[in-house]
């Protein structure tokens, strides 16, 4: 609660939280979901388009291709705009990239909102891929920019912001689908194009807010706009101490360009940081979180639930997710990202197990479905707590300056790219699996928490400068000050 009543009293970063997630991740979770409501009603207008077009309706099996690939251009957009984010982020500065991400934003909203008159899905596939593009540069520069923008104390806090915002994002496309509101048959072109909103409130906002005093500091070297940026954001803290922190990391990173993507594969001072980030974010997006959701519409129907109501109990899926990524975001800088990442990953494990016993004994138990639906809010819950938000700021806090738009890239790179795979082969693995689809995703998970307890370093409450030389320590272990006795000294050209 420290934590929290001091992100209150600075007013400024606040702001620049809002107006960074609104027009960022928000996105990200806001697109990812309204799609689902109009699902039936694009069909239809697919099928209506070409029968206008040619005389003759669409033969099934093209429609569900259509449908399947403006599904999927989103998270291919979302890799587009992730290889994107890092020189984005280099050449105009965290801020500006959000502010320009939403030219992407303006033209998708356009191509929605006009396609039915133009009779043209074409329009929404286009706009799908550029809203995925939108996302994959947000997705990417939102926790950047607020991870080098908040203090030591509350960094963590901060950049699980960014989980907090794609979970409301996921809520609040949920709830505008809704059959009541947006989800009207006539009403779809309305819906897709209602993700103008929250890029405009961005627009209007975010100018107002400073620049990230690191990027001011260490690659524009601008000593008075980062001193005028810090105080702004502190308040009427005293910022000579991090100010002072911030030259000792500019001195660190002196004569040292950007890094390029594939570089940080080669270099084997990276090699603990890069093995985190690919191996966490491939848990994060394989732990079947998101296949949990294939799932619920099914499940709530077998407990009974009316089917006008299993809307709502969807919505109430995502709003699990808003509450613990709320919850993540105010004890994180009290437990650590260790505890989080580790907790969530075997809740999850206990969870998934009893939810696949469940599956096979549902049709011979009545109340199985019961405890199915239940296990439903708890997967969400657990994922939520740890994997959903402290994954996203292992980037900001693994890399220096000038690693960390590659280490963006590489990451969002992989998620964009898991993504994409897991939603083409999932419908596969269930057909083969049957009721025992989630024992893989559990192996995940078991990896995941085997990998943060033995591997990953806890980073709450240090600094970036003290984090690098940590992982120095950690990558090169024999340079490390150690036992007295000394081995013979490594021939690095020869070392296996």
């Amino acid at each position: 609660m420290r934590a929290l009543q001091r992100l209150i009293q600075g007013k400024v970063l606040l702001l620049t939280i809002c107006a960074a997630g609104i027009g960022g991740t928000f996105q990200f979770g806001y697109n990812l979901s309204i799609i689902n409501a109009p699902t039936l009603h694009i069909q239809d207008f697919t099928n209506e388009t070409w029968w206008a077009r040619t005389g003759r309706p669409l033969p099934d099996h093209l429609v569900l291709l259509v449908w399947s690939l403006i599904v999927s251009l989103y998270p291919l957009g979302g890799l587009f705009g992730a290889l994107l984010a890092g020189p984005l982020a280099i050449k105009l500065g965290r801020k500006k990239s959000l502010l320009v991400n939403n030219v992407f934003v303006v033209a998708a909203a356009i191509l929605f909102g006009f396609s039915r008159r133009a009779g043209s899905f074409e329009m929404i596939m286009l706009g799908r891929l550029l809203v995925g593009v939108s996302a994959g540069v947000s997705m990417n520069v939102q926790p950047m920019y607020l991870g080098e923008s908040a203090p030591k104390e509350l960094r963590g806090a901060v950049a699980m912001t960014s989980a907090v915002f794609a979970a409301l994002g996921v809520v609040m496309g949920q709830v505008v689908g809704l059959r009541e509101l947006l989800g009207d048959p006539q009403a779809w072109p309305l819906l897709l194009a209602s993700c103008l909103v929250p890029g405009l409130l961005q627009l209007a906002s975010l100018p107002l807010l400073p620049e990230s005093p690191r990027y001011l500091l260490i690659d524009c070297g601008d000593t008075e706009a980062c001193l005028a940026a810090l105080q702004r954001l502190r308040g009427p803290a005293d910022v000579a101490g991090e100010l002072a922190e911030l030259e000792q990391e500019r001195a660190a990173c002196r004569d040292r360009r950007a890094r390029r993507p594939w570089e940080l594969f080669r270099e084997r001072a990276l090699r603990r940081q890069v093995a985190s980030l690919v191996v966490l974010g491939s848990a994060m997006e394989l732990c079947g979180n998101d296949t949990v959701y294939a799932y619920a519409s099914g499940v709530f129907r077998e407990a009974g639930i009316p089917e006008e109501k299993v809307q709502y109990a969807i919505i109430g899926t995502g709003s699990c997710e808003l509450l613990t990524a709320f919850v993540s975001c105010v004890v994180i800088e009290r437990l650590g990202r260790r505890v989080l990442l580790m907790g969530g990953y075997c809740l999850m494990t206990c969870w998934g197990s009893v939810f696949t016993v469940a599956l096979y004994l549902q049709s011979s138990i009545p109340w199985m479905p019961y405890l199915a639906m239940s296990c439903i809010f708890a997967f969400i819950l657990s994922f939520g707590i740890g994997p959903a938000g402290v994954t996203g700021i292992l980037a900001t806090e693994l890399f220096d300056q000038t690693a960390r738009p590659a280490a963006y890239m590489v990451s969002g790179a992989l998620m964009w790219t898991m993504l994409f795979l897991v939603g083409l082969g999932f419908p596969f693995i269930m057909e083969g699996l049957s009721h025992f689809i989630y024992v893989p995703f559990l192996g995940v998970c078991v990896c995941g928490a085997i990998y943060t307890g033995f591997f990953l370093p806890e980073t709450k409450g240090k600094t970036f400068l003290e984090i690098s030389e940590e992982l120095h320590r950690l990558n090169f272990p024999r340079k490390s000050p150690g036992p007295t006795w000394r081995d013979p000294e490594v021939i690095l050209s020869t070392e296996l």
